[in-house]
């Protein structure tokens, strides 16, 4: 059978009428179950079948993955109808992702493909050096994930390719838990990543998502033009160390990182020792909630406090407890910086959007009894593009306060 003959076999699904098919024409990738026609051939759709979208009048929209257990029940793959997804197709994206990167940044460490962004729905590629992490969080990714692979090794000469399995997107998909080692050998241990003068340790296999977390570089940048020689700062959910070892990089005589994970401060301890700052270094396990309480207690104080907290409000379901939280986040935090000094406090929930983070940001920032004004706000790097028609795509905000 030809690729051709192929393609007019596929299976056809259409939007119901008054669905928003303009929408998907001006470039938002998915469709969802409500918006769908969904009869019993199209229920019986194997997670990740290659269909042809058309809208209510049978035009068509383009070529999507149907994935009937999932909310989000088709994703935008071409707007060509009769696109072929091979191995050919998956190298044109993964060159054109590449060549952006490779223009921004001097070293081979960056997120590779930022999913929808990128033309690769659902997945997710980290590049550390010699290695990539590929996070495959859509079934049609799962289904495909050998040429993926195979494109992904030819088009960037890497050596070893890791299948990160964890999250709550692929729980969501319907598919499996299951990290697995797709070409070279296992990293036997952390790998040392450079970043704003620092030196990060990054888990590969272990550590959390793909083992660090790209998406903070210009934050940490920002972070560390605040903390000039002599300063004092504390890096709360610091992870591997992410704004504590910026700052140390940028003249900061002291940085505390306070995380729950303790594997994850011995890798932030690592990275300090690396990045030659170890005497300056501080590690303090613990819930972040109780540590900023027990630290306003023992009467500590900062120039420069950063909060970058996991995401509470993961989903619009729980975007009212997540402000909340983030609103005590600030709370507890601001007390702890000096007169004059920063407070910067993040978030990476897609349903908190700016304007509600920053007013849970600032709330919390005046029931503290501090007086504080916006000085900058953050977002992730360029290697995380966003897409104009879906939020989600520019889920991280960052806001820096200085504080009187």
């Amino acid at each position: 059978m030809t690729a051709s003959s192929d393609a007019h076999q596929r299976p056809r699904v259409k939007m119901k009428p008054k669905s928003n098919a303009r929408a998907i024409r001006h470039g938002f990738p998915w469709v969802y179950a409500n918006e769908l026609v969904t009869d019993r051939r199209t229920r019986k759709l194997a997670p990740g079948t290659l269909a042809v979208l058309e809208d209510e009048a049978q035009n068509p929209l383009g070529l999507v993955s149907v994935n009937p257990d999932s909310k989000i029940i088709a994703r935008m793959l071409d707007r060509d109808p009769e696109a072929q997804i091979d191995q050919a197709w998956f190298a044109a994206r993964l060159s054109r992702a590449l060549e952006m990167r490779e223009r921004l940044y001097s070293a081979p460490f960056y997120r590779l493909v930022h999913a929808e962004s990128d033309g690769l729905p659902g997945v997710v590629i980290d590049r550390f050096g010699a290695a990539c992490v590929v996070q495959p969080n859509a079934a049609w990714a799962e289904m495909h994930l050998d040429m993926l692979t195979a494109a992904l090794a030819d088009v960037t000469g890497v050596e070893v390719i890791l299948k990160n399995a964890a999250g709550r997107t692929r729980t969501l998909e319907g598919l499996d838990d299951q990290n697995q080692t797709l070409l070279g050998e296992t990293p036997a241990a952390p790998v040392p990543v450079q970043m704003n003068g620092a030196t990060y340790m990054a888990d590969l296999t272990g550590g959390q998502k793909t083992g660090l977390f790209f998406d903070q570089r210009e934050n940490h940048a920002f972070a560390a033009r605040l903390t000039g020689q002599g300063a004092k700062v504390l890096d709360v959910f610091s992870h591997v160390g992410g704004f504590g070892l910026a700052m140390l990089a940028g003249g900061a005589a002291h940085a505390t990182c306070v995380d729950g994970s303790a594997a994850a401060l011995e890798l932030a301890a690592r990275g300090a020792e690396a990045s030659g700052h170890k005497d300056r270094f501080t590690a303090r396990q613990g819930d972040a909630f109780d540590v900023l309480d027990a630290l306003q207690k023992e009467g500590e104080s900062f120039d420069a406090v950063i909060c970058d907290p996991p995401a509470f409000a993961p989903s619009k379901q729980a975007l009212e407890a997540g402000l909340r939280a983030y609103e005590r986040i600030a709370k507890l935090a601001a007390p702890l910086v000096k007169p004059g000094g920063y407070l910067g406090l993040c978030s990476c929930s897609h349903a908190a959007d700016l304007a509600k983070f920053r007013n849970a940001s600032a709330r919390g920032i005046g029931r503290s009894g501090r007086r504080s004004t916006l000085i900058h706000t953050g977002y992730a790097g360029p290697d995380h593009p966003q897409l104009p028609q879906l939020a989600e795509s520019g889920y991280l905000k960052a806001v820096f306060f200085r504080l009187d």
